[in-house]
C-alpha cells in the first residue's frame, strides 16, 4: 500500500505525475469530441440537461454491468464509455453556462474553447483536491470510482429535480466537475493496469 501523501504541491514529482496523467487522458477525451463534432455538428445542443445526465448515467450504468459481469458483449471497452461520461459531463457545462435561446449550431472553434475552460477548471479542482486528499484516489479500485459517479449523478437528478436549488449542498456544475475528475482518475488507473 502506498503511503498518502502529505502536501502535495505542483512541484513534487507525484504530482507532476499526476498533472502529466491528467493532461494525456483530457487530451484522448477533447480529440474524440473534437472528432464527434467535426461528424454530428453541435447536435447535443438540443439536450436539456436532465437529458445529459440520464446519458451519462447510462454510461455509468454500463461499466458498473460490465465490471459485475466480468464481460461485454458491445464491441466497446469501458475505456470508451469513461471518455464519453467526461465529455458528455462537459457538454452539461456547456449546457448551463448558455442562455436557453442561444443557437443549436455553435463553431467549432468557441465549443473547443468551452471544451478547454472547463476542462482547465476540472484540472484546477483536482490539484487542490490532491493537496487535501493527498491522492487518496490513486488507492482506490475503478468500479469505486464508478460507483462514486453513479452517486454524483443521482445528486444531479436529486437537484435537477428541486429545480437546481440547493439548502446546504453544492450545486450541478460542482457534481458535474467532480464526475469529470473521477472518469479521468478511472482512465488513469486502466491505463497503470495494463
Amino acid at each position: 500500500m502506498n503511503v498518502i501523501f502529505e502536501s502535495l504541491t505542483p512541484s513534487t514529482p507525484v504530482m507532476q505525475k499526476t498533472l502529466s496523467q491528467f493532461d494525456v487522458a483530457v487530451t484522448s477525451c477533447k480529440q474524440i469530441f473534437v472528432k464527434k463534432m467535426h461528424d454530428y455538428g453541435t447536435a447535443w445542443r438540443i439536450l436539456r440537461t436532465s437529458s445529459i445526465t440520464d446519458q451519462i448515467f447510462i454510461k455509468a450504468n454500463r461499466i458498473r454491468s460490465i465490471e459485475e459481469k466480468g464481460t461485454h458483449k458491445v464491441d466497446e471497452d469501458i475505456t470508451a464509455d469513461f471518455i464519453g461520461i467526461y465529455n458528455y459531463a462537459v457538454i452539461a457545462l456547456i449546457q448551463l453556462s448558455l442562455n436557453s435561446d442561444a443557437p443549436i449550431e455553435m463553431p467549432a472553434n468557441e465549443v473547443e474553447a468551452l471544451f478547454d475552460r472547463y476542462s482547465k477548471n476540472a484540472r484546477q479542482l483536482m490539484q487542490d483536491k490532491n493537496h487535501d486528499y493527498g491522492e487518496a484516489w490513486r488507492e482506490m479500485r475503478v468500479s469505486s470510482l464508478t460507483d462514486l459517479i453513479l452517486m454524483k449523478l443521482l445528486r444531479i437528478k436529486q437537484i435537477e429535480d428541486h429545480d437546481g436549488q440547493t439548502l446546504i449542498s453544492e450545486g450541478i456544475d460542482a457534481n458535474y466537475y467532480d464526475v469529470m475528475n473521477y472518469a479521468i482518475f478511472a482512465l488513469i488507473r486502466l491505463t497503470e493496469s495494463v
